[in-house]
């Protein structure tokens, strides 16, 4: 990898910042491989500590590089490793999540599709990238550098909401879509999602859940709660959403019982994107507003400040 695409990492407590240019996961020079394996070392070492560390510190930050700086949708394989993408062109990136290190990157059509891309999920051997106006693209994962394939589903709902985060609820094998923006008038007042359910069908199949604002923001002070991503839960299989707006965190059930509301610890300029691992680590995405694009990393669940 070259440097434009290597991350830097930022020990969340620690003394500053330790930069880094690794060619990949797993090459690189002898110094390059310690390093990476020291930054493991650290974050399972801060798992281990997590209960005695103050609510909601982080474990880590990870400083993306510039390519990212609009990253937007985050999504885990089923090996552990984390998509990410931009805004503006279908650009996948491959991360490392647990060394913070951009192991490659693939392209949808050549040097990736132009489009308002807000949203990333992975259901099986396929991964879906949704816009802001409801087109879902479903291609599967490629080779570094690789030019995909991908097929074009028209959900028809770029109408009716404004949409930013997707996820996929492997227990009913569908995909959910958070409403951020409702243009419906019958849907004002309320959070509203969509599901869509796998495989895709024409007409599609789909179903809606909607939430009152006033259950969702419970005690906080917000008007409204327009989430900038989704993920779930892999332990409970809870949605867990993220509002950039708000700089809040919602949970949910899928029967729509909210589980938790509450303010996003730590400083997030922009939260576009959210992941929670197997073991526990939530993921937030923050776009490189006024400084560095960048994943923060927490024990899950969050405990209250």
């Amino acid at each position: 990898m070259t440097s434009a695409l290597s991350a830097g990492l930022m020990i969340a407590v620690a003394a500053g910042l330790c930069g880094c240019n690794p060619r990949n996961a797993d090459g690189g020079s002898k110094a390059e491989t310690a390093m990476l394996a020291d930054r493991e070392e650290q974050l399972a070492r801060r798992m281990a500590a997590s209960d005695t560390a103050p609510p909601g510190a982080p474990l880590a930050i990870w400083i993306l590089p510039r390519e990212l700086r609009e990253v937007s949708g985050l999504a885990l394989t089923a090996d552990g490793r984390l998509l990410a993408h931009n805004d503006q062109r279908g650009r996948v990136y491959v991360l490392d999540p647990r060394r913070g290190v951009v192991v490659k990157r693939f392209f949808l059509g050549q040097k990736g599709i132009r489009g308002d891309f807000e949203a990333i999920a992975v259901a099986a051997k396929a991964i879906y990238m949704l816009t802001s106006n409801g087109d879902l693209y479903q291609f599967e994962e490629g080779e570094d550098g690789a030019e995909v394939r991908s097929v074009l589903h028209d959900t028809r709902l770029g109408k009716e909401c404004e949409f930013e985060g997707l996820a996929f609820d492997s227990a009913s094998s569908l995909l959910v879509m958070p409403c951020k923006n409702v243009f419906m008038k019958d849907l004002k007042g309320q959070l509203v999602l969509y599901r869509w359910y796998l495989p895709v069908s024409e007409p599609p199949r789909m179903s809606m859940l909607k939430i009152p604002f006033t259950t969702v923001i419970g005690s906080n002070g917000w008007k409204q709660f327009r989430p900038t991503d989704i993920t779930v839960d892999p332990k409970t299989g809870n949605y867990v959403m993220v509002s950039a707006q708000e700089k809040g965190l919602v949970e949910i059930t899928p029967t729509g019982e909210v589980v938790r509301s509450m303010p996003l610890p730590g400083r997030h300029p922009q939260a576009e994107g959210v992941a929670i691992t197997s073991d526990g680590i939530l993921m937030v995405a923050d776009e490189g507003v006024g400084g560095e694009p960048m994943i923060t990393l927490y024990r899950w669940p969050l405990e209250p400040q």
